[in-house]
């Protein structure tokens, strides 16, 4: 009894310890999550005026630019896949994953080859392990991205996309990543990057109609400029979301491991004080024998 009394109390001290772990990364975590959110709060500003610039000169213009022309065929994809480097995140990059995997699926359906793009090592291990191959990975910070990583992604991208299908080349890309919505609500989604869409309607629906521009030299020119800065734009953007995501998915696996924590531990207490009891009552009835068997004698 002395022994299932010492395991239950090791239980205890060890969930115990593990629920400081919890709280600590939950804390660490809800510090966090603020920063990021304003983070993606500071780059809405910037990333609207340039999809407006973007959307201007697309659609007022006869450009035939090779990034905003869909071309005849499609035969290789691009597919950019945004999860984090650390678990204890809940299914965060799972679902990131499953998306990933739909959308993979789809394209093959298609008749379309696919070229995978990685971010974050929980992405790199998924591929690794299933033996499945990959363009390039990017690690590290996922939780806190930095604007030089958006900048070589698109270095990257605009590389491969620019190439030939022969040379390995590929003819649209898409980005699969965590749209945070708000602190409950974080929706894996998918948006293709290349070939620029431009949608009059969805244009003018989210804001004032756009403005008559005249263009100087080129529309063309115009559009060599901006659409490099637009894709960094949009894919910082993604990133700041999804590591926004990644937070709050943290803070919210953390606090219910917490909780888990000490539901475990109000369990293992009072099973140590059941068998406490057991001993006692156990050592009462056996000075209780003892003193009856002296007596008879």
């Amino acid at each position: 009894m002395g022994a299932q009394i010492r395991v239950y109390r090791q239980k205890i001290s060890s969930t115990t310890s593990m629920q400081k772990i919890f709280k600590a990364m939950e804390l660490i975590a809800a510090s966090r999550i603020g920063k990021a959110r304003v983070r993606v709060t500071a780059s809405l500003p910037y990333a609207n005026a340039i999809t407006r610039a973007v959307s201007a000169v697309a659609s007022q213009s006869e450009v035939d630019h090779p990034l905003t022309t869909e071309p005849e065929q499609i035969r290789r994809a691009a597919v950019l896949v945004m999860t984090s480097d650390r678990g204890l995140a809940g299914s965060y990059s799972a679902s990131v994953l499953k998306q990933a995997e739909h959308l993979i699926e789809l394209l093959h359906e298609e008749g379309k080859d696919v070229s995978t793009y990685l971010v974050g090592r929980k992405a790199q291990a998924y591929f690794d392990f299933r033996g499945r191959d990959y363009v390039k990975v990017w690690t590290g910070g996922t939780d806190a991205p930095q604007f030089e990583t958006a900048r070589e992604l698109r270095e990257v991208l605009l590389q491969d996309f620019a190439t030939d299908f022969e040379e390995g080349g590929v003819d649209e890309i898409h980005v699969v990543y965590t749209q945070f919505k708000s602190m409950v609500v974080q929706e894996p989604t998918v948006i293709r990057l290349l070939p620029l869409e431009v949608v009059e309607e969805e244009v003018e629906s989210s804001a004032d109609l756009l403005p008559l521009y005249e263009f100087e030299p080129q529309a063309e020119d115009v559009l060599d400029a901006l659409l490099p800065r637009y894709i960094e734009s949009r894919i910082f953007s993604a990133l700041l979301q999804a590591a926004a995501s990644e937070l709050a998915a943290r803070q919210r696996a953390m606090k219910s491991a917490g909780d888990n924590a000490s539901d475990l531990i109000k369990k293992y207490t009072r099973l140590r004080n059941n068998a406490r009891q057991a001993e006692i009552t156990q050592e009462l009835s056996e000075i209780v024998a003892g003193a009856d068997a002296l007596n008879a004698s």
